[in-house]
């Protein structure tokens, strides 16, 4: 079946692969970290923004600006915490399916080039 301009690819029950990554994702993280018994200072804050990376995920159509702003506040929280990184990978991995922020109407900046070889 061909699909029209815009149209993304659904799974057989209607959902989004991209949405169902997400969904997974967190819901990995979010386990990894009730099971993780360290109390940290930003627990909470990462707690809060997976909840709220799940509930743009069910929405269905969630924003990509949202959901990189959610992803680097969890970030931020856990980060230092390295029994955490497998699954904050898996949730930035989820998040990048989405595509780059595109923030007013403009395309993102290119990537910055590395330094020349031989300098």
């Amino acid at each position: 079946m061909l699909r029209g301009v815009g149209q993304r690819r659904v799974t057989a029950d209607g959902v989004d692969p991209r949405v169902a990554e997400l969904r997974a994702a967190v819901s990995r993280l979010r386990r990894d970290l009730a099971g993780h018994r360290r109390e940290f200072a930003d627990r909470g804050i990462a707690e809060d923004e997976l909840a709220a990376l799940d509930a743009m995920a069910t929405s269905g159509a969630p924003e990509v600006w949202r959901l990189r702003r959610a992803l680097l506040l969890i970030a931020g929280a856990v980060g230092s915490v390295s029994a955490l990184a497998e699954g904050l990978a898996a949730v930035r991995g989820a998040v990048e399916l989405f595509g780059p922020p595109v923030t007013g109407g403009q395309t993102p900046d290119p990537p910055v080039p590395g330094p020349r070889a031989g300098t």
